[in-house]
């Protein structure tokens, strides 16, 4: 490691004898509110307790560039930044005071370039995105918040994210100074504080130690998270003049998941999952828990036998390339898309089925990410059946981490395959061995859940992922179809209580009576009450008796809710008749009737999520 110079600096100090840059690989500045009030309300605390003691706000860790006195922010950009910020505030609230021309020494100043030229500049510097634009034109403007705010759009400078961060912080700093320190005798003595007592160590060695040195302070994730730890733990092993492009790279990880607002941290963990063998045996004693926590991924990366798997340190761009596809499976996954990058209805499904509550099995999909279209949609239609068991027997998902992860190394060997029959058969045995035992163990569990399920006995969108199916799988065998369509079709239509749910009191009144151990408002919300309607004829429905309602049954196109006012016979052992053995026809509605529909519906479901062996040539 090269040389280290230690140095510890006050405000004045700092910003008096260095220049600082925040190179672009680095965070943008990410205060917000408030962690800039917090830092105002520390250092006030100090001057309030009458204390002249120096107040120690941490460590900064700089790289020294070719110019003298000039240092790359490798950590501690955030404080830098916002004692810069602060600076800026007092210089205009200053003006006219002695103190104004000393702190603008100390916000811009000339030096004396290595060509002997006369250079210049600001004595910080973001250079991410269009930051170093702004921060000048801050410092120029000289203004009040609302004015500087005018300015910088005047300017035609496009505030957002980061940006928008320096110029909120600006204006909180301003505003605080304002309201706390009226009077110009104040503002001094806030000053003389800032200037001499508020102190921090800065460390000075080359990039590549400086971002050990940062490594090793942060390695418990302290102040930032695994994803930005991660990042700066690649900057270690790669060239100086290589940084452009490792950040070029890192942005494409970080910017769609941002644009699609999806958390990092748990793709990062998803992916560690579905990419490496995480419970490797060590010895016969010790084996390691295949399942990765999200506060434990940067610890799991530092680990040296995971940084040799991972082949990070030797081979940088080719472990960030490998993240990117997979952020760019993991976000077409969420958009219901296949792993060729087009809409799938396998996949749509799963999207229906899992909404925003289950993520889990993104593990299983990265991890079979490179199989055959063909395997890869077939797998995914057996994954739909496993998880439809145990998302419909409320299995905490905890009970499943473990096997995703394990079954995630079995599935890459699999993806991994040259010979496609060999991978068929491998695919199809992990289905019987993974998935088809698994529902066999669950079957009479949710059958049990199915008995007592209702409208409220999960979220809307999974009963009417479930009624969709139902209604689909009906229309399919009405019609002679093998091939599912999309279910977009069913989850647009109306959930139409058979018993209203909102009924007239005669109909009430004649249900109870006809029904007398059958609680009104706990069977008009049963499955067995509840079928899909296009939405003029569930107006028109309303909230009539059964013998008018089956009118408007009988003209819904969808089998399942037409069949209730009546079966359509269609010859003799066609795909008609052979559906309609599977229905009921009901002449009245009563509790019994709806826990006849109940069981109907549930022996459908056995035939809708079943697992299918895969055909092997």
């Amino acid at each position: 490691m090269a040389k280290i110079a230690n140095y510890k600096y006050s405000v004045e100090e700092a910003f008096r004898e260095c220049f600082y840059t925040v190179p672009d690989y680095q965070r943008e500045y990410v205060w917000t509110d408030k962690e800039v009030q917090q830092l105002l309300d520390d250092i006030n605390e100090q001057i309030d307790g009458g204390s002249s003691r120096e107040y120690f706000v941490g460590t900064v860790i700089v790289a020294p560039k070719a110019e003298k006195n000039h240092f790359e922010v490798i950590d501690g950009q955030q404080r830098l930044t916002t004692f810069y910020l602060l600076l800026l505030a007092l210089r205009n609230l200053f003006r006219g005071e002695q103190q104004c021309q000393t702190i603008a020494g100390l916000i811009s100043t000339s030096y004396t370039a290595s060509d002997g030229n006369t250079c210049t500049c600001l004595k910080l510097e973001p250079r991410y995105e269009n930051a170093a634009e702004l921060m000048a034109k801050i410092v120029a403007l000289d203004a009040d918040p609302q004015a500087t705010r005018a300015g910088i759009q005047a300017a035609g400078i496009t505030s957002y994210g980061s940006l928008e961060n320096l110029i909120n912080a600006y204006g909180t700093l301003y505003r605080y100074l304002k309201a706390n320190y009226e009077d110009t005798a104040k503002l001094r003595r806030y000053w003389g504080y800032l200037a001499n007592n508020v102190v921090f160590i800065q460390i000075s060695t080359d990039v590549s130690s400086a971002l050990k040195i940062f490594e090793t302070i942060n390695e418990r994730g302290i102040g930032l998270n695994p994803m930005d730890l991660l990042k700066n733990l690649l900057f270690t092993h790669v060239k100086a003049d290589e940084f452009s492009k490792l950040k070029d790279e890192w942005k494409k990880i970080t910017k769609p998941l941002e644009s699609a607002k999806e958390k990092p941290l748990r793709f990062l963990r998803y992916f560690l999952m579905a990419n490496y063998q995480i419970g490797i045996q060590r010895n016969e004693k010790e084996s390691r828990d295949p399942v990765v926590r999200e506060d434990e991924i940067y610890d799991w990366f530092t680990d040296k036998k995971n940084a040799a798997l991972c082949e990070y340190p030797t081979k940088p761009f080719e472990f960030v390339r490998k993240i990117v596809r997979n952020v760019e499976l993991y976000l077409g996954y969420a958009k219901g898309h296949g792993n060729d990058g087009k809409p799938s209805v396998a996949m749509d499904n799963l999207k229906r089925l899992c909404g925003n509550a289950f993520s889990l099995h993104y593990v299983l999909l990265l991890a079979a990410g490179n199989l055959p279209k063909t395997l890869f949609d077939y797998f995914l239609t057996q994954l739909e059946c496993f998880l439809f068991y145990y998302i419909f027997t409320k299995t905490p998902s905890r009970d499943l981490e473990r096997n995703f992860s394990l079954w995630a190394d079995e599935l890459r060997k699999i993806a991994a395959l040259s010979d496609t029959a060999a991978q068929k058969r491998q695919l199809s045995a992990f289905v019987a061995d993974r998935f088809q035992k698994n529902l066999s163990a669950k079957s009479g569990e949710l059958t049990d859940a199915l008995k007592r399920y209702t409208l409220y006995s999960m979220q809307q969108y999974r009963t009417r992922y479930l009624l969709a199916k139902l209604t689909q799988h009906v229309d399919m065998a009405y019609k002679g179809l093998t091939a599912a369509g999309s279910l977009g079709e069913y989850t647009v239509l109306q959930i139409e209580h058979i018993l209203p749910n909102n009924p007239e009191k005669d109909l009430y009144d004649d249900f109870t009576a006809k029904n007398p151990q059958a609680p009104y408002n706990e069977y008009k919300i049963r499955l067995g009450n509840l079928t899909l309607l296009e939405k003029p004829l569930n107006i028109v429905a309303s909230n009539s008796f059964f013998e008018r309602k089956k009118i408007e049954y009988a003209k819904c196109k969808y089998y399942l809710t037409s069949s209730i006012a009546g079966l359509t016979p269609v010859g003799k052992n066609s795909s008609v008749t052979r559906i309609n053995e599977k229905l009921l026809e009901f002449s009245g509605w009563s509790a019994e009737a709806i826990v006849n529909r109940q069981t109907m519906l549930i022996d459908l479901v056995s035939e809708v999520w079943k697992p299918k062996q895969l055909e092997i040539d």
